[in-house]
């Protein structure tokens, strides 16, 4: 299951709606790489596989491939504005290692293998 806050759920609906393309919705992933291993994939899509999970959250259609599931399953996302800034932060209970900036991360899948390079 995937966790949105109510702050981080506003600013995803109206991000949407900006799009103006029926049918869009909330893609969640992983890819490799990053400073410790694997980096945080968040876009807008429309076309859904058969290896697609889909959940409702807050009432945003999400969905999340299932090899990235297994990585960020209970993930929590927030958003905060600051001062003329903002962004989404990603807290996700499977990470045992994150980078500085918190936009990669290790999970205890990846013990015994060698570290990537430093950011």
């Amino acid at each position: 299951m995937i966790n949105i806050s109510d702050s981080a759920s506003d600013k995803l609906k109206e991000m949407l709606a900006e799009q103006e393309i029926p049918g869009m919705f909330l893609r969640l992933g992983v890819q490799a790489g990053g400073c410790s291993g694997f980096s945080y994939a968040m876009g807008f899509d429309d076309a859904e596989t058969e290896d697609d999970v889909y959940m409702d959250v807050n009432d945003l259609k999400v969905v999340v491939d299932k090899e990235s599931l297994r990585l960020i399953d209970g993930l929590e996302i927030d958003f905060e504005e600051s001062g003329m800034s903002g962004g989404f932060t990603m807290n996700n209970p499977n990470a045992t290692a994150t980078c500085g900036c918190g936009a990669s991360f290790r999970t205890a899948l990846d013990a015994g293998k060698p570290a990537p390079e430093e950011c």
